[in-house]
């Protein structure tokens, strides 16, 4: 079992945990002194650079993993024109607020293209998890769905795929009688998400399950207060401390998915600092001393 957070550069940990005066460029190494493996976020807003991605293989160990947030169009989130790279703006369609917006099957091919290059120095290195395709909470269970993920997995060729489900439909066990067969059959590794207990579209549901070679768990934290509170963006949804006892309840099924994996990982997304203490590093290190304290292997 790895365990790490969604981003090594978030401001809580820049402000609350990296020591003070390490300086930008030396903070992915000092990261991965503590933790063999990462969520990068950031890749959702734009395309890295390869010399950006390269950065991150040269600065990080053998056997570190780094596991990449798809790009907003891969996922079918609308995204601001000056995102995309120069080359890719021309003919992109836009929405009423300007905004790049359901671009045709071959624009979007072409962005696939891009952003899978761009990953070649980690692919190389041996450093390269999976790409985690979060899918935006308008996104249910239809047939187009269903299509066009099976569509990006192609795209992806051999690298692996990762998919978050955030409507509640997915979920329904009708549903999911169905989802997860035919995830397996793709190879797409289903990624389980701790959220907070609250009866909303738009709040996945908490279903342990592994169907491909990668088992993934997001910790969200479980503030339902500010989930939906309007005007608070994801600092305000993800701005949550867990408990020990909260993550003693994982300690079995992560030990389940572990057993049942190639690869087990366990992401804490709650980006935000509770008196001054970054809460996602904070229970990232409580969770691993619970499952090694169990007998869980822990990387």
């Amino acid at each position: 079992m790895r365990i790490g957070t969604c981003s090594f550069a978030d401001d809580a940990l820049n402000k609350h945990w990296y020591p003070r005066g390490l300086a930008a460029k030396e903070r992915l190494a000092w990261y991965a002194e503590r933790f063999s493996t990462v969520e990068v976020d950031s890749t959702f807003y734009a395309i890295p650079s390869e010399s950006v991605v390269a950065g991150w293989a040269d600065r990080t160990p053998a056997g570190f993993v780094m596991h990449i947030k798809a790009f907003g169009v891969m996922t079918r989130h609308p995204v601001r024109l000056e995102q995309l790279p120069p080359a890719l703006r021309e003919g992109m369609p836009l929405d009423a607020r300007g905004r790049v917006d359901r671009p045709r099957r071959d624009q979007r091919a072409l962005v696939f293209r891009e952003f899978l290059a761009a990953l070649e120095p980690l692919r190389a290195a041996g450093k390269l998890g999976g790409i985690l395709f979060q899918l935006p909470p308008y996104v249910v269970p239809t047939d187009s769905a269903f299509e066009y993920l099976d569509w990006a997995r192609d795209q992806l060729g051999a690298d692996e795929m990762l998919v978050e489900f955030r409507h509640r439909d997915w979920f329904a066990e009708d549903i999911r009688a169905d989802l997860f067969p035919w995830l397996e059959e793709r190879r797409i590794s289903y990624v389980t998400v701790d959220a907070p207990r609250l009866d909303a579209r738009n709040v996945p549901e908490t279903v342990v399950a592994v169907t491909g070679p990668i088992a993934y768990v997001r910790f969200h934290g479980r503030n339902a207060a500010t989930w939906n509170k309007r005007g608070g963006g994801a600092a305000a949804r993800f701005d949550y401390a867990y408990a020990a006892e909260e993550l003693d309840e994982w300690v079995e099924p992560l030990r389940e998915l572990s057993r049942a994996s190639e690869q087990a990982y366990a992401f804490f997304n709650n980006n935000n600092q509770t008196d001054g203490v970054a809460q996602a590093p904070a229970g990232a290190e409580l969770l691993r001393r619970l499952l090694t304290e169990e007998n869980v292997p822990v990387g």
